[in-house]
């Protein structure tokens, strides 16, 4: 199982992510941190495989995690991040229906590592698009959404351009910046998985025991999950009516290959929703 001095490297290597001004730098040591985060979660999953007292000890939890205050905007975008982490991190989501809080579903320590990456980019995220919005980019550019033109069986759909507003250029900045944070620690998530599958000694029998350990839990954590979970309909991050820029969609996504992911928390720590 995780200990702390491993849980402290882990915070280590974020807050070197967050205090270096090297793009490479913080990259590297983003990449490190997930990697290191997911093998702890296989590990913990390896030996609760062959530790029948380790099962019964050590079982999925649900969590709620607040994100925002009723009637704050834009709060979708951070769910989207949050959702986004979670992914990479075997965790499974439930989302309020006002976007104010999120149900986390998995295993306590992949639960806290979700808080932890959340908490520092979260903050990046919302000091990125404030950045993008500053500087004035946004303006001149357009935006295209949906809308419903008539009424009865005389209506239809058309796509709508407008010049961009200042709300719908941050939805789309944050939207984008939330999907290319998923993809980067889901790529790390990928390649420490590899590892671990390539060091396994029974690799060369399949299925290994590290394979047959990750989907146990996959299965656990499933389970647990339909058993818990009250959720009704699938949540979507945003609708055709909400508005799409590129310009601010490409402005965002470049903020998030350029994010440090670190934290000023050590994991394990209590947390509440962004001020």
């Amino acid at each position: 199982m995780r200990d702390d001095k491993l849980l402290t490297k882990i915070a280590a290597l974020l807050r070197q992510a967050e205090g270096t001004d090297n793009p490479h730098e913080a990259e590297t040591f983003m990449q490190a941190a997930q990697r290191l985060a997911t093998a702890a979660s296989i590990d913990l999953a390896v030996a609760r495989s062959h530790d029948p007292a380790g099962r019964k000890s050590t079982v999925p939890v649900s969590r709620q995690i607040a994100i925002g205050e009723k009637g704050k905007r834009g709060l979708r975008t951070y769910v989207q991040l949050f959702v986004a982490i979670a992914r990479a991190n075997d965790v499974t989501v439930d989302v309020a229906g006002n976007s104010t809080f999120v149900l986390a579903y998995g295993f306590a320590d992949d639960i806290d590592t979700c808080e932890t990456l959340y908490t520092s980019l979260v903050v990046q995220m919302v000091a990125a698009s404030d950045a993008y919005l500053r500087s004035g980019a946004y303006k001149g550019e357009e935006f295209s959404r949906v809308v419903t033109r008539g009424s009865g069986w005389r209506s239809r759909k058309v796509i709508e351009t407008k010049p961009l507003s200042p709300i719908t250029a941050r939805l789309n900045f944050q939207s984008a910046f939330a999907e290319r944070i998923g993809e980067r620690l889901n790529e790390a998530r990928e390649q420490a998985r590899a590892d671990a599958l390539s060091a396994d000694p029974d690799e060369a029998t399949r299925p290994s025991s590290t394979a047959v350990a990750l989907r146990d839990k996959e299965i656990e954590v499933s389970d647990f999950y339909r058993s818990e979970s009250k959720a009704r309909g699938t949540w979507q991050p945003s609708s055709a009516s909400a508005g799409y820029s590129e310009a601010a969609r490409r402005a965002g996504d470049r903020a998030g290959r350029r994010a440090r992911i670190g934290a000023d928390r050590e994991f394990g720590g209590t947390r509440g929703a962004l001020e």
